[in-house]
């Protein structure tokens, strides 16, 4: 057997060829409860199979267990089971063992291959082991960890985005009702800096309409940076003065408590950009040597792919993105033209189309390639699609090669 392995910063395949010392050990994830088991090539059971919990005492079991094993002789396999492994692996690779995420496809194929078709935790660990010794596997890096932060902290991103975007259309419905004329006041819209201060202290028009000229406009000046002053002031006096909005005060609560939720999730994701581009900068990633993408692009990229060598060429990432053609044949019938199949990571294939239009953006190469393709008679996003696909080729050979980008 050959285990490769690759390092944070370097993605050149490297072996270690196994031997008749090397000890596998299968580990069978679940929520609560862990199983493991351990096992020489020649299948030789060394650890029969156990249970350990999914906390610091059945993780210290388990290691307790293996210490009775010379650590560089140890491989550890556990299949790609959603999150559950993950506290599991990061706690592995920090104590220095040698971890591989096994296929579930693999074990899969080895259990249909026996005549029992049994299935329990003990009996899989058995499956993961024999998995291991038959196939090859990758064993995790710093570069994989990376991953999987980055993987968790952009889908949590895209969730406080969407949970803002909701808490915006929700206060645009509620200034649509008390005082429908504010949000073409301001030519930004409601959205802007100077209109949550305003809201946040006085949302009714009746209480605007008799502020004092003077507290008004230094309000909007003050929360402006001064671009609004005295003379929006009084636009906006006359503004609430003839207003047909209700007025209602139940709604200047909600209108407030809105604002806060909504400033409160940008903070948040201000954190989170921060902690981004931090893990980006420690990966130090050849992605970023593509103009156009930066750490936001970037992470969310390298966190839905992970491990790059998951992918044999750049026809299965696309697909993995959803941004491969739908197949529409039938008969002698063969569709001229067909849509993407946005199946996949929905994430990934957003980053992928708008890091495509920044590329576009900023280099040459891209650029004209776009402009080919609506030369021929696509709109701006069939184009845009064009252009993603000719990125993923080139992200999966920078990804695969560890080399920098350097088409002009």
């Amino acid at each position: 057997m050959r285990v490769r392995l690759g390092g944070s910063k370097q993605l050149s395949n490297i072996f270690i060829q196994g031997c008749d010392s090397m000890i596998y050990v299968g580990i069978d994830i679940a929520k609560q409860k862990h199983f493991a088991a351990a096992m020489t090539a020649d299948g030789e059971v060394l650890i029969q199979p156990f249970g350990f919990s999914n906390d610091s005492e059945g993780f210290s079991l388990l290691v307790s267990k293996l210490k009775t094993f010379e650590q560089d002789n140890l491989l550890i396999g556990l299949e790609s089971t959603s999150h559950y492994g993950e506290n599991l692996i990061c706690y592995l690779y920090n104590m220095g063992y040698h971890t591989a995420v096994i296929n579930p496809i693999q074990t899969a194929t080895l259990r249909k291959s026996n005549i029992r078709k049994t299935k329990t935790d003990k009996v899989d660990t058995i499956l993961i082991i024999k998995s291991m010794i038959l196939n090859n596997h990758r064993v995790f890096t710093q570069s994989d960890i990376d991953s999987i932060r980055l993987k968790s902290l952009c889908r949590f991103r895209e969730k406080t985005k969407k949970s803002k975007t909701r808490l915006k259309i929700q206060l645009v419905s509620y200034v649509d009702i008390i005082f429908p004329e504010l949000q073409y006041f301001f030519k930004s819209g409601l959205h802007i800096n100077t209109c949550y201060e305003l809201l946040k202290k006085h949302s009714n028009p009746n209480d605007i309409a008799a502020l004092h000229l003077t507290y008004l406009g230094n309000l909007l000046k003050k929360a402006s940076h001064g671009r609004f002053g005295k003379e929006e002031a009084i636009a906006l006096k006359g503004l609430a003065k003839s207003s047909v909005g209700t007025g209602d005060t139940h709604l200047s609560i909600q209108i407030t408590q809105t604002i806060s939720q909504i400033e409160l999730l940008e903070k948040q994701i201000d954190e989170l950009d921060e902690s981004i581009e931090f893990i980006m900068l420690e990966m130090d990633s050849v992605i970023l040597t593509i103009p156009g993408i930066g750490f936001l692009n970037g992470a969310m990229i390298l966190g839905e792919i992970g491990d790059i060598s998951r992918f044999s060429n750049p026809s299965k990432l696309l697909a993995y993105a959803g941004l491969d053609p739908t197949v529409n044949q039938s008969g002698q019938f063969n569709a001229k033209s067909t849509r993407m199949s946005k199946r996949g990571s929905k994430l990934l294939r957003y980053a992928l189309i708008n890091a495509a239009w920044n590329v576009s953006l900023n280099n040459k190469t891209f650029n004209d390639y776009f402009m080919l393709k609506k030369s021929q008679g696509n709109n701006h996003y069939a184009a845009l699609g064009h252009v993603a696909h000719k990125l993923v080729r080139v992200i999966f050979k920078i990804l695969k090669d560890n080399v920098a980008f350097n088409l002009e």
